[in-house]
């Protein structure tokens, strides 16, 4: 068996991991670059990205990954301005589950690492076309093409093979513009913000803007880790340190109403790790047949915020299911029909749930 995957983010590294640990040929098609596109630097992983990459990475990558995770985080603290000071005032319902924060592109370069003869840069999708014999067959913008058993599309939220696989579904736009960023820890140890949330998230809702904060202190720096575990790690793990992530709406400029604090985070943060994201959704698409094609994570649901647990999830059913396919336990279609009723269940619940 042979599986095309379009989309080198979290879902099909993870997936690409998975497949080829079950001894199934696969080939990674993205177009962007090796550093990826702008996506901001954390990553809330709960138990159902940790369970994925658990059953789908190598030892020594999943124990790199742990290993440089920040502290637990299972409740949100609500932050407010008392007597011009920053205080603890009570605690919020999160909308996340339990899980630790992980540095985003740190994971992604963890996820590389082996798969130079897998992944593929700067190959844009442009169409597919199911064969007579049942294979597909790919097209890419520069005339080369590709066939395999399978494709899939882990190409995010602006798909190219759902719009090909599934044109009537279609993305909408929530209006919802958030921009988020880091700064690292020892620029605002000052302040006294990070040791008074800890490992938690925590929101302050002052003057009309909320913005929250969270602090990443690596439980081993990176360096160490990258030595231990994982030499062939190619980023330079030296220069990852620990930092403090924050998100505001990009609605108006916020800044002249936080605490010395709080805007003291925004003035110190890394200019590469600012960046302004747009929310979309996809509406609950009617149940379509299974066909040699199938979509994870953003490409057929997107879940801001929480977006890379359910893609890490989804590779991890895709692969187990495919895995009972190339051992001949399931005929190909049952296969990718039974992921697919397991996504569809998982991926359009409530975020966080």
């Amino acid at each position: 068996m042979k599986v095309i995957v379009i989309g080198a983010g979290l879902g099909g590294l993870t997936l690409a991991h998975g497949l080829r640990r079950a001894g199934i040929d696969v080939a990674v098609y993205e177009q962007d670059a090796a550093s990826g596109r702008p996506q901001g630097v954390s990553l809330h992983v709960d138990e159902r990205g940790r369970s994925a990459l658990r059953a789908c990475l190598p030892p020594a990558p999943f124990a790199m990954v742990e290993a440089t995770m920040g502290g637990p985080r299972e409740q949100t603290l609500k932050l407010s301005d008392v007597d011009g000071e920053l205080a603890v005032t009570g605690v919020q319902p999160s909308l996340a589950r339990p899980g630790r924060q992980v540095h985003r592109p740190l994971l992604r370069a963890v996820l590389l690492t082996d798969l130079d003869d897998v992944v593929g840069f700067g190959a844009e999708f442009t169409r597919f076309e199911q064969r007579a014999d049942g294979t597909v067959q790919v097209w890419f913008a520069d005339g080369s093409t590709d066939t395999a058993d399978v494709l899939v599309g882990a190409d995010g939220i602006g798909s190219a093979v759902r719009r090909h696989h599934l044109p009537d579904v279609r993305v909408v736009d929530t209006g919802r513009r958030m921009i988020m960023g880091a700064t690292p820890l020892r620029a605002v140890l000052g302040t006294g913000l990070p040791g008074l949330i800890g490992d938690s998230p925590a929101s302050a809702h002052i003057g009309g803007t909320t913005m929250v904060v969270a602090v990443l202190r690596f439980t081993e720096s990176p360096l160490a880790a990258r030595r231990r575990w994982l030499p062939a790690l190619r980023r330079t793990a030296a220069e990852i340190e620990d930092y403090v992530m924050w998100a505001l709406p990009a609605t108006r400029e916020p800044t002249m109403e936080l605490p010395p604090a709080l805007r003291t985070i925004i003035g110190e943060a890394w200019p590469d790790f600012t960046v302004t994201l747009r929310g979309g959704m996809i509406p609950r698409p009617p149940v379509w047949p299974a066909r040699p094609v199938t979509l994870l994570g953003d490409a057929i649901h997107p879940a801001p915020g929480f977006g890379g647990n359910l893609a890490m999830q989804d590779a991890r059913h895709l692969c187990e299911a495919l895995a009972e396919a190339h051992r001949g336990r399931l005929g190909l279609l049952d296969a990718i029909g039974g992921y697919e009723d397991t996504m569809r269940r998982n991926g359009f619940t409530k975020v966080g749930a």
